[in-house]
């Protein structure tokens, strides 16, 4: 099938999420309201935010702004890991709907697996979901270990992993694992915030297509069925990154791109907590 701009990806639940969408971390007041407020004119209709962002507010009147139907715009905020815990998560939810000036979310997601907390998050989430509330529910760097313990205690399959994922952090089997269990893989900081830009496969793959490394690097993420959520507060960046819809890596390109991991992160390693 051919992907575009508007092309989805089937959640678990029948819920459709756009296969891009931008990413907000790290972007503050102005910055964040302006944003947001180009990315839905240049076509985007996935907004991911958190409340540990500091940007809910911004965000929430962008989207006001943005003159799209609710309907058609893709929202996605997390809980932090102190507002973890039943009841905390649910007092959480309804701060971040607020902030957003929501009457719903389309995904709610655990930020982190916090150690002898998460679980009783996780019930929260069903309630919310339950409630109608969020269209979808899932988890944010879960390893296998972790989701193991979760789907042994619930019955509600989580619909979305959001991890940090690039050829340089290519989780295979993270990635293979999901797919069983038919949780669907989102990707954050796909471009290694431009650490990798200089690497001659990726400098040689772009140059061979005629586009930039982060194009490159959006593209192999989407033909491993990976949603992507790069984030920009730059307007041609923005654009730049939705333009990746007029080209394909190829089998040997994606050979190649798949042998670049090096277990590179540029955010904390969620291994390390119980």
């Amino acid at each position: 099938m051919k992907l575009s701009i508007d092309s989805n990806l089937k959640l678990n639940n029948g819920v459709e999420i756009p296969i891009i969408g931008l990413g907000t971390w790290a972007l503050y007041g102005k910055e964040a309201h302006q944003s947001v407020i180009w990315a839905l004119d240049l076509g985007y209709r996935s907004i991911d935010t958190a409340s540990f962002y500091n940007n809910e507010l911004q965000v929430g009147r962008a989207i006001k702004e943005g003159n799209i139907s609710r309907e058609e715009v893709f929202v996605t905020t997390k809980v932090w890991n102190s507002d973890q815990g039943y009841e905390r998560t649910l007092a959480a939810f309804e701060k971040s709907l607020k902030n957003l000036s929501l009457t719903y979310v389309d995904l709610y997601l655990i930020h982190w697996p916090v150690s002898d907390l998460r679980n009783d998050t996780w019930k929260a989430l069903e309630k919310i979901y339950l409630d109608g509330k969020a269209r979808a529910i899932g988890i944010s760097n879960f390893t296998i270990r972790h989701i193991d313990e979760l789907l042994n205690l619930t019955e509600t399959t989580p619909m979305i992993n959001q991890v940090e994922f690039s050829p340089f952090l290519f989780q295979k089997e993270l990635m293979e694992y999901c797919q069983s269990k038919n949780i669907a893989l989102e990707g954050y900081c796909p471009l290694t915030r431009g650490r990798r830009f200089n690497n001659p496969i990726i400098k040689t793959t772009a140059q061979k297509h005629d586009k930039s490394p982060a194009q490159i690097l959006l593209r192999w993420g989407l033909q491993h069925d990976i949603v992507e959520i790069p984030k920009s507060g730059n307007k041609e960046h923005l654009k730049d990154n939705i333009s990746i819809f007029d080209f394909v890596l190829d089998k040997e390109d994606m050979e190649n791109l798949d042998k670049l991991n090096e277990d590179f992160r540029v955010v904390e390693d969620p291994h390390l907590i119980e």
